[in-house]
């Protein structure tokens, strides 16, 4: 099963990046492919004229992408209390159309980080209601990692054991979601 993981930040080294690579270590360790989508400053501002079957080749990956995963993990820092626009706009093009577009009934789990004290609490809730009205399945459970810049160590892993407990939780939530029915997941 191959999860795609999305970071709603842009800079090369952002706490979010390091955040969703911790994501794709835990469900790689569960036997999953996980594989970040590396072009989202590349996909343009949505334009409903241009919505068109021949989309933009930055679109058209974008919704390739979702469409070849079984599941997404994003992970957003908070821009003035929401969701960065450049997230948002990718979501837009992405749920389009409402009834056939690549995130209806896809397995989404929502982590984010910021280096305030809240750790994106507010973005993290906009993106799950965002992703719930595009019709993507969106699982229980967040981590709002709040002063961000210190909670990595050198090696890049969380260094605080019970945000590591959280994150691993939602992973795994996010994880169950994918089981076929019944089957139980080995912990």
């Amino acid at each position: 099963m191959r999860v795609l993981g999305i970071s709603g930040s842009l800079r090369r080294d952002s706490h979010n990046a390091k955040l969703l690579r911790e994501a794709g270590r835990l469900l790689e360790e569960q036997g999953l492919e996980f594989v970040v989508f590396d072009g989202l400053r590349d996909v343009p501002p949505y334009d409903e004229d241009e919505d068109v079957p021949e989309a933009h080749p930055a679109v058209q990956r974008l919704r390739d992408e979702i469409a070849a995963a079984d599941a997404l993990v994003f992970s957003t820092p908070e821009y003035n209390h929401s969701i960065p626009g450049h997230l948002k706009n990718a979501v837009d093009w992405a749920s389009r159309p409402l009834a056939t577009n690549p995130l209806r009934n896809k397995p989404v789990a929502v982590v984010g980080a910021s280096t305030g004290m809240f750790g994106a609490v507010w973005a993290q809730a906009e993106l799950r209601k965002v992703l719930g009205a595009t019709g993507a399945r969106v699982v229980e459970g967040e981590l709002p990692l709040g002063h961000a810049h210190e909670r990595f160590g050198e090696d890049g892993r969380l260094a605080d054991p019970n945000l590591a407990e959280q994150l691993e939780e939602v992973v795994s939530a996010l994880v169950a979601e994918l089981a076929p029915a019944g089957v139980a997941q080995a912990a």
